[in-house]
């Protein structure tokens, strides 16, 4: 899109959902090859926000466990695979910064992150909490069932471990699907929250396999990071916010909505990562 295609641009002609793109059910396995990449192109600025982010989940499981509340640890620990997208929006910037062949600058991440979208992406981080929230509590509330008199049977324990599994599930689906590309889309295009989220929703339910996989790889390395004491999160955070930003890419096609004024995602992408126009004045 041209800008002069984008400045005859009427919001109330855009449409009301980016159409997704049919995915192969591997995709996601090339996004994480992508993430690598862009972790090995800028690993300071990768590990630096990898080790924030670790050291901040870390100091959270400890309260909770320290204040006797494991239930709820357990619960923040679950979240986090949905919440993921917040904490991943300074990675993005950095993932588009290096498809933009402009040196992957830190401040200029947390600038293009938490600044030049600051209103559409509060709008969204307040539905994702409250969601979010409403499933710690559930989590607490489903352990007073946990079957504590005399012999626990195994019955006891699947019907509770079925029951609470099923809670969760639902809001993990809802939560998930709302994320999934919701953000990148934000920071790549110039979209309200409503449009990205519902662009969010669409893109997973049809590419269900595909989702399904992506979510299996986070779960899969959050529980490798857990299990080594968080250490591995350091590494594991990067490379999952990168190819979730180059998983949306794939899937989602923005063209018709504009690009933002000003900032990162101003600059159109080089298939070659060199800039076809500078605008890191603009950070």
């Amino acid at each position: 899109m041209t800008e002069e295609d984008q400045s005859e641009i009427r919001r109330d002609e855009l449409p009301f959902v980016a159409p997704c793109r049919k995915l192969s059910p591997w995709a996601p396995f090339g996004w994480v090859r992508a993430g690598i990449k862009d972790l090995m192109q800028a690993p300071q600025q990768s590990l630096a926000y990898g080790l924030t982010v670790a050291i901040l989940i870390g100091i959270v499981c400890l309260l909770a466990w320290i204040r006797g509340s494991q239930w709820f640890m357990f619960a923040m620990l679950g979240g986090f695979v949905f919440l993921a997208p917040l904490t991943c929006i300074g990675l993005y910037a950095i993932s588009a910064q290096l498809e933009r062949g402009q040196p992957p600058l830190f401040a200029r991440s947390i600038r293009a992150a938490f600044k030049r979208h600051f209103g559409n992406e509060m709008i969204f981080a307040l539905v994702l909490m409250i969601i979010f929230l409403i499933w710690a509590r559930a989590a607490v509330m489903v352990s007073v069932f946990f079957p504590t008199d005399g012999d626990t049977t195994t019955m006891e324990l699947v019907s509770f471990f079925t029951f609470g599994t099923t809670i969760g599930a639902v809001f993990a689906a809802v939560t998930f699907s709302a994320s999934a590309f919701s953000l990148p889309m934000i920071m790549h295009r110039d979209v309200d929250s409503v449009t990205a989220i519902v662009t969010s929703v669409n893109a997973v339910l049809r590419n269900k396999r595909v989702m399904f996989v992506w979510l299996t790889i986070i779960v899969a390395s959050l529980l490798i990071g857990v299990a080594t004491a968080f250490i591995g999160l350091v590494v594991i955070i990067p490379v999952i916010g990168y190819a979730a930003w180059h998983g949306y890419l794939e899937t989602i096609d923005a063209d018709a909505f504009p690009r933002h004024q000003v900032g990162i995602t101003a600059t159109p992408r080089s298939a070659n990562g060199d800039q076809t126009e500078d605008n890191s004045s603009a950070q």
